[in-house]
């Protein structure tokens, strides 16, 4: 399948082609963002979410432009966003006054209340988990749960790298969705 077929297959909600495009475009944003951002962590983390924006908004690429250069602007764009934030999120964290507080802080260690609410949240997350279909719950517990990199995920359920990064991509979506329902 060429890249073209395969975008338009996309813009028609075909796996395979979602599959292709993540597979064909990965190296191509992930090399871009390791250069900008010097962490291999990062630079996962926001070529991830470049794809997840990418595929969400695939019925909006036009097809006059190169489908790696619309990848590499939303790569770009996503990494200045979280810089800016963290630039905000710096200057916003400290002042004089909060730095005298510090030695007032007392102790931070969970209440029982405390301790009580965070196994119910996690109680709901994990009933709404439970409302996925069978092989999204799975590559969620083996990554969220279980800790497992994308490659020991792939050899457990014997299913491509690529493959198990779009599971996990849509299986966070759907998730999402039915968290959001609820409120």
């Amino acid at each position: 399948m060429e890249v073209i077929d395969a975008i338009q297959k996309a813009k028609e909600n075909d796996q395979i082609a979602f599959s292709l495009l993540l597979h064909t475009f990965w190296n191509d944003v992930y090399g871009f963002l390791i250069k900008r951002t010097q962490n291999e962590n990062d630079a996962e983390d926001i070529t991830i979410e470049t794809f997840s924006k990418a595929f969400e908004k695939i019925k909006s690429f036009d097809e006059k432009f190169k489908f790696k250069t619309w990848l590499v602007t939303i790569a770009k764009n996503t990494h200045s966003d979280r810089l800016r934030k963290q630039k905000i999120s710096l200057i916003n964290q400290t002042s004089e006054e909060d730095e005298k507080r510090v030695y007032s802080i007392q102790d931070e260690a969970p209440t029982p209340e405390d301790k009580l609410i965070t196994k119910q949240n996690l109680a709901e997350l994990l009933k709404d988990i439970k409302k996925l279909k069978p092989h999204y719950q799975q590559v969620i517990n083996l990554r969220y749960f279980l800790e497992l990199s994308y490659l020991e995920i792939s050899k457990e359920i014997n299913t491509p790298v690529n493959t198990v990064k779009i599971k996990l991509l849509r299986a966070k979506k759907l998730l999402a969705e039915i968290i959001l329902t609820k409120k």
